[in-house]
């Protein structure tokens, strides 16, 4: 029998699986099986976004799956062409109608645009109007630095449930975290294995990997287990949520096969030490919504 993944609370009572299965730059052709996969697998949690183009293929890969919907924790995301506050809740009700779902578990702001901040600020409040009218189970944000965190809480009313973020060993946001400590958000990992560091052109390690660290490949032997379920382990020691992204099948079986083992505290500060504080993402105080167009993350 499957281990399921520990359930993370939320600050308004929802309950979220610590790890999930994301569908960045997964085609859509090969979407569906991989979420059907996963969901068979015992995955609970699958993170998608109206820029990555396979909503439609999430949905259709949940039904295939037979797992019951309310078991399924859905998240998708608001992108910036339809950030604004009519214009949010009209991009809502085409990923709801994508995805062939009655509502949401979780709705996210994909990025923060503090240069343009007027209608960041209204799609979030079209994303609290939604939670309040229960389309949508929580809120939250993705991509927003400790600063723009504040500066969206200052004009809105529903503290962020969740805020999806690049963090992994080569950049573990450590301030972040701790702020979110504080403010009661859940952190969510997108790139949790660390693979932007080498398919980011833009990225400052570039071609270098967290898998083929000695400190990883030294535990993945020790525990009989692979590099990536260390580094996936290493997230849950943390009390973090993270959605690796794959198509192949043997891949996403291996990914969740995290639950029959644990980190000391000595072995996570080991990984942690691994950390270069430097984002191999976009940097969220430049993003702009007249050139950022319909790039993802």
């Amino acid at each position: 029998m499957t281990t399921p993944a520990p359930l993370l609370k939320l600050n308004n009572g929802v309950e979220m699986p610590a790890l999930g299965l994301g569908v960045y730059q997964s085609p859509p052709e090969q979407t569906v099986p991989a979420v059907e996969a996963a969901l068979k697998d015992g995955y609970r949690l699958i993170d998608t976004a109206a820029a990555y183009g396979n909503e439609k293929e999430v949905g259709e890969g949940i039904r295939r799956s037979g797992v019951d919907r309310d078991d399924v924790f859905v998240t998708t995301k608001l992108w910036l062409d339809d950030y604004g506050y009519d214009s949010a809740l009209r991009a809502f009700d085409t990923s709801l109608a994508n995805l062939g779902l009655e509502y949401l578990d979780l709705y996210l702001l994909h990025q923060p645009v503090p240069l343009e901040p007027e209608p960041w600020v209204v799609a979030y409040k079209a994303a609290e109007k939604l939670l309040a009218d229960g389309r949508v189970r929580a809120i939250g944000v993705s991509n927003h630095t400790p600063g723009l965190l504040r500066t969206l809480m200052d004009s809105t009313e529903v503290v962020p449930a969740v805020n999806q973020v690049e963090l992994h060993p080569y950049f573990i946001q450590r301030e972040l975290r701790e702020v979110h400590e504080k403010l009661g958000i859940t952190t969510q990992a997108w790139s949790p294995i660390g693979g932007i560091t080498r398919y980011w052109q833009h990225a400052p390690n570039g071609g270098r990997s967290a898998l083929e660290e000695p400190v990883v490949t030294d535990l993945a032997a020790k525990y009989g287990k692979t590099a990536a379920q260390v580094v996936l382990r290493w997230h849950i020691e943390h009390g973090l949520c993270a959605i690796p992204k794959s198509v192949k099948a043997h891949r996403i079986a291996e990914n969740f096969d995290v639950f029959d083992f644990s980190l000391t505290p000595e072995e996570v500060t080991a990984i942690d030490a691994l950390d270069t504080g430097l984002r191999s993402g976009p940097d969220p105080e430049n993003i702009r919504l007249d050139t950022f167009g319909r790039r993802t993350r």
